[in-house]
């Protein structure tokens, strides 16, 4: 087997505001695992929060290929996952990249779908939400209105102003300019306790669908004590992103988002379900903003969640890969084998989205 990689630019659309940062764009290295005359696919991104850089990133794939020098075959590839995630802890994004290749390469080769070659639940069509960052009120109202008019039943907004009166306001405005719309609230934990229940009682006669993890991550104690004192569903966010963490987990939840780029990959993130179906715990599948082939992972599981945000490639000016729709709202399950994702029409591969000096083969000279 070969493993290479190659690195591109990911612009954002227009520049999304959340509580802890604003991002306009990011790096995406995309990885290629090749044998036999087939090719599997897999995308990592560059993340401030996860401290993982393009040359960080590089840096693992070249240590992960010395390491798995050894095997010919993507079963065993795959069969090693395992170890590289536990060795791995710090860049479990990139893990999760290699993952999708082998699952991509694997399933390529048989010539069937992921969702076939997992046995994953069936499906066809599926609403994701699309984000809605932190913005002015009268502006959050207009998006809406221009989302909701585009096909989106599914809204996910963004908290966590510096003042909570702010977010109330947001919400309501988008909440009138999109009456029938799903509606899901992300602080990504900007809030404290008291904060959250006082914010989400405010909010209480809106129908909110679901809110992600309000408080910061790390206290669990304080993430109960938010369900357990107001009406809608609270999910689990930045306290749920490996199995690791889910053991520590309160009761009271009503579900986990799972990122495959957090968890590790797809294996890791059917075991996160596994664990969701055993503790009668829903699932939000989340993602970051990536392109399609970043997305595609994902959206195989799409079938046995409850909740789907993978909107990551919707926010892009340019997704360099296509395959997965959205644009009105509704993904679609690819019918191809593998991820059923490709490059778009201008590039005939992954090769010409980058400078040829940008393209890394771990066994050519320097």
């Amino acid at each position: 087997m070969k493993l290479s990689w190659t690195t591109a630019r990911l612009e954002l659309a227009s520049p999304l505001r959340i509580s802890r940062a604003t991002m306009s764009g990011r790096d995406a290295v995309w990885v290629e695992l090749a044998v036999d005359g087939h090719t599997g696919f897999g995308e990592v991104v560059s993340s401030e929060r996860f401290g993982l850089d393009t040359a960080i990133i590089e840096e693992t794939l070249t240590d992960i290929a010395a390491r798995t020098a050894k095997y010919s075959e993507p079963e065993q590839l795959r069969a090693h996952l395992a170890l590289l995630r536990l060795d791995f802890t710090h860049a479990l994004p990139v893990v999760a990249a290699l993952d999708s290749a082998v699952h991509d390469l694997l399933t390529r080769r048989a010539g069937v779908t992921m969702g076939t070659y997992l046995k994953l639940p069936q499906w066809d069509s599926v609403r994701t939400a699309y984000t809605i960052g932190l913005m002015p009120v009268e502006q959050a109202a207009e998006t809406a209105r221009r989302l909701a008019a585009d096909g989106f039943g599914v809204l996910k907004i963004k908290a966590g102003a510096p003042d909570p009166d702010e977010d109330i306001a947001r919400v309501r405005a988008i909440r009138a300019a999109a009456p029938t719309a799903d509606l899901l609230l992300d602080p990504n934990g900007a809030w404290t306790a008291d904060t959250a229940i006082r914010v989400l009682r405010a909010l209480a006669d809106i129908g909110l669908g679901a809110v992600e993890q309000p408080v910061p991550a790390g206290n669990p104690a304080e993430l109960g004590a938010v369900a357990r004192a107001v009406p809608m569903p609270i999910i689990a966010d930045e306290d749920a992103g490996t199995i690791a963490d889910l053991r520590l987990l309160p009761p009271d939840i009503a579900g986990i988002n799972i990122k495959l780029a957090e968890c590790g990959g797809l294996d890791a993130a059917r075991a996160m379900l596994t664990w969701a179906t055993h503790h009668g715990k829903s699932v939000l599948l989340g993602c970051q903003a990536s392109s399609s082939l970043g997305i595609a992972p994902a959206l195989h599981l799409a079938g046995a969640a409850r909740w789907i945000d993978l909107d990551g490639h919707l926010l892009l000016a340019d997704d360099p890969w296509t395959g997965l729709g959205g644009t009105d709202g509704i993904l679609h399950r690819p019918s191809a084998p593998g991820l059923g994702v490709h490059p778009t029409p201008v590039a005939a591969g992954p090769a010409d989205r980058a400078p040829e000096s940008a393209r890394r083969d771990p066994e050519a000279p320097e």
